[in-house]
């Protein structure tokens, strides 16, 4: 499978639409003229061998999309026009995986002579892998709410969920077996947004941090997001300790066996046999 960045493109460019988006009451009273470009990323091999377009996307319908965007709402920024459009374009069409929005203000009000101002963004689909575990309460359905709650956000599509494991807990705290697994998401949310996502739903299902590798009701990490390497105060992708873990492996391989672990540079199924391998021998 292509990489967003090897995918095909379908390009539309400098669409004229005159609406009413300015920080100032005249730009939203008068309205004035701006170009929206976009540039789509998709697989166009099928439509192009079939010369069908329910293959492709349609630039037709998109272009309509974008000016109906633009024409029904009213913002203070192009920041904000272009996010809009972004999103917008990225849950209606399937086929897209990653779009390039630019909105140009050829009038903008700045006192001076200028050919136009203009802002452009990327965004697209993401695929990250989600550790799920619990051990207190109902265990199963605990699970099974937060896997309803992404399922819920329009933002996350839930692609594969592994089979649960039971497992003893790790880190030496007494407490009860967890049931453990992995699900595999595309979203729109970056690293930190997905982070405040997966928080919120732990704080739902009671979640308190008070002992460390303690009992949870409820336990959301991301272990992998694309092949990004980050290290932040709050976040660590990939999972610092997700190589140490079968209860991880584990699951982690029933869904993605040939994922490649972009610091390890071994796949998922190659490190779980590993770290069988050396717990045989302990």
């Amino acid at each position: 499978m292509k990489g967003c960045d090897d995918m095909d493109q379908i390009i539309i460019k400098d669409l004229e639409i005159y609406s009413n988006h300015g920080v100032y009451k005249e730009e939203k009273v008068l309205g004035q003229k701006f170009l929206v470009s976009a540039i789509l990323y998709t697989d166009t091999k099928r439509a192009g061998v079939s010369d069908r377009i329910e293959y492709s996307v349609n630039y037709g319908e998109v272009s309509h999309r974008i000016a109906e965007i633009m024409e029904k709402n009213t913002f203070d920024l192009i920041e904000r026009v272009a996010e809009v459009i972004a999103k917008d374009l990225l849950l209606r069409y399937h086929l897209i995986q990653k779009v390039e929005i630019e909105v140009k203000k050829p009038w903008a009000p700045i006192g001076m002579p200028i050919q136009s101002v203009a802002v452009k963004i990327q965004r697209g689909w993401h695929r990250a892998y989600i550790g799920i575990g619990s051990n207190m309460g109902n265990r199963m359905e605990y699970i099974e709410q937060a896997i309803e709650t992404m399922e819920g956000e329009s933002d996350i599509r839930v692609e594969n969920i592994s089979n649960l494991i039971e497992t003893k807990p790790y880190g030496g705290v007494e407490q009860d077996d967890f049931l453990n697994g992995c699900v595999a998401i595309d979203t729109l949310k970056e690293p930190e947004e997905l982070l405040d996502f997966l928080l919120d739903v732990e704080q739902q299902a009671g979640r308190e941090r008070t002992v460390h590798w303690g009992p949870r009701t409820l336990d959301l990490d991301i272990l992998l997001y694309d092949d990004i390497i980050m290290d932040q105060d709050n976040l660590v992708i990939p999972h610092i300790e997700m190589t140490k873990r079968l209860f991880v492996l584990e699951p982690l391989a029933q869904i993605a066996p040939y994922k490649i672990h972009p610091l390890k540079k071994q796949t998922i199924l190659e490190l779980k046999e590993r770290l069988d391998k050396e717990e045989e021998n302990q």
